[in-house]
């Protein structure tokens, strides 16, 4: 155990934790310098700028609403028989998966742009120009009313999934760059929750035009996907920069006005302030390989930060197989496995199955530094492997041996399924924009997000060709592979994902260069205060 105690202001040296009288000690997860400075300087939630600075972040929370809305798009497109019919499609098997995924192999062929969109010219460009992509992508999508193209709507998901890549792995990085480090967890966290502000929109616009005879009733809900793209391009140009990103780049005294105004409250000498410039010193390479558009050796040249790399890819990965994918783009399939087959019901059951998420992902992300990163991934996941057998139950049971409806059994199998949503979403969803993000050093954060929107992309090309087929072939047994699989997922985390709670992100260095991260991450900060709230002394666990 390494002894990091504090030096009064002459100098002296401060006798040991166990000599100081009229002292409390307090033993809390993470580092001494991010807790000296949450007791002697708590930041201020009512503060008109710390208020401020969470309505400039909804900017980069409007990236993630972007992406919920084209996911339960096409679900509920797919309980749509007049665009069904329009394209002459299905709404399970081979077509259902391709036209799908387009938008996952738009995602796949962004890689390459998505680091040098957001190093280069900052984290606010690398969400315009997303946005923008996602314009296009709109637009191409919208004019197929005239021909019922279907390579023309697949081409506009494909443009779709490309601009949300970028956008995707901007909008989350600005947030977790520029907000308060005291409210990083919580504010990230929330960030994903607004998936769920674009899933209720696009089923509720899914919904109320279903009823439509004619091609408004799919057309509205496309081109309603211009709207959040919109808020992006029109207010990015008023929010702040990333601190960290001016700082890298020679701004450094733009970097210092953005820290100073947004979590110093306007004093230079905030110990957040200092805090933070001091860490940058340290940790930020003013040379990186950020700087360069095509080198990406800093994702591989240290053993820690391979480590980080495959921290970030795992993370997403488990997170897009747990079996929420089915879930996401094929709800209105499982439903008819269940028993659910009218289209009313279905878009019934998608705009409340979205709503329900969103409710738990709330409630989730206030708990992401209550509970921490660990303990919320490791209990989500051992929770979805749980509800996944109890789904496989009950679906198992919903036609007989006779093809006959057993209703029980079917409002039983929704039932799960609704579980499995509030589980999955209360304990993983919140983690989605934010534990990706953490994991990653400066230098690696944008190009490492890149190979983040990677895997999420790749992963999900399994969730659109495999489970529509699997779906229409073996049904519930489909849930099977969700059980083992699970179970599997559990074990990695819980070997591999450190805690990432209670530090700044260039404090996360220390967690990523030890020889164990796992175990050095769940180490404890003793601290010693005084009668006036003041802390006298530290010592780390390293």
């Amino acid at each position: 155990m390494a002894d990091t105690t504090e030096k009064p202001k002459d100098g002296t040296s401060v006798p040991a934790l166990e000599e100081l009288e009229d002292t409390a000690l307090r033993t809390v997860t993470g580092s001494g310098a991010y807790n000296e400075a949450l007791i002697q300087e708590p930041p201020r939630l009512a503060h008109p700028t710390t208020i401020l600075l969470f309505l400039c972040l909804m900017v980069g929370f409007c990236c993630q609403t972007m992406n919920g809305f084209d996911g339960s798009l096409f679900s509920g497109l797919l309980a749509n028989t007049v665009f069904l019919d329009h394209f002459n499609g299905r709404n399970a098997g081979i077509w259902a998966g391709l036209v799908s995924a387009m938008y996952q192999i738009g995602g796949v062929c962004a890689l390459p742009f998505v680091g040098p969109a957001i190093d280069t010219w900052g984290r606010r460009v690398g969400m315009f120009i997303g946005s923008m992509m996602i314009v296009i992508g709109t637009i191409v999508c919208g004019t197929t009313i005239s021909n019922a193209s279907v390579g023309q709507f697949m081409g506009g998901r494909f443009f779709l999934g490309f601009g949300v890549s970028i956008a995707a792995a901007a909008g989350p990085i600005y947030v977790v760059e520029t907000t308060h480090p005291a409210y990083r967890g919580v504010v990230t966290g929330y960030c994903n929750t607004f998936w769920f502000i674009g899933s209720i929109l696009s089923s509720g616009s899914v919904r109320g035009s279903i009823t439509l005879d004619n091609n408004n009733s799919w057309q509205i809900p496309v081109w309603l996907q211009l709207v959040f793209a919109g808020i992006i391009i029109a207010f990015c140009w008023m929010i702040p920069e990333s601190p960290r990103w001016l700082y890298v780049n020679g701004k450094t005294e733009q970097a210092v006005g953005v820290l100073t105004k947004w979590h110093g409250y306007g004093n230079a000498d905030s110990l957040w302030v200092r805090l933070q410039v001091s860490e940058y010193d340290a940790h930020l390479n003013l040379d990186g390989s950020d700087k360069k558009f095509w080198d990406y050796s800093t994702l591989f040249n240290r053993r820690s930060s391979i480590y980080r790399l495959a921290c970030n890819c795992v993370f997403v990965i488990f997170a897009q197989w747990a079996g929420n994918g089915v879930l996401t783009y094929y709800l209105v399939p499982a439903l008819n496995g269940a028993g659910f087959t009218s289209d009313v019901t279905q878009a019934n059951i998608n705009l409340g199955y979205s709503c329900f998420q969103f409710f738990f992902a709330i409630c989730g992300a206030a708990f992401v530094d209550k509970i921490g990163r660990r303990p919320l991934m490791l209990s989500g996941m051992a929770g979805c492997c749980a509800v996944w057998v109890a789904v496989l139950a009950a679906s198992s049971q919903v036609h007989d041996a006779n093809g006959v409806l057993n209703q029980a059994a079917s409002n039983a199998t929704l039932g799960f399924i609704f579980v499995f949503g509030g589980v999955f979403s209360f304990c993983i969803t919140p983690l989605q924009a934010l534990y990706p993000v953490e994991v990653l050093s400066y230098e690696m954060r944008a190009k490492g997000m890149a190979f983040s929107s990677l895997a999420v992309n790749a992963a999900g090309l399994l969730n659109q060709f495999a489970w529509p087929v699997s779906l229409e072939n073996i049904g519930w047994k489909t849930y099977i592979v969700f059980v083992v699989w699970d179970a599997i997922q559990f074990v990695i985390m819980y070997f591999l994902l450190p805690e990432t709670k209670n530090r700044t992100l260039e404090e996360l260095d220390q967690i990523f260069e030890a020889k164990n991260p796992v175990k050095a991450s769940t180490k404890g900060t003793t601290i010693a205060v005084d009668r006036e709230n003041n802390v006298v002394a530290v010592k780390d666990e390293f």
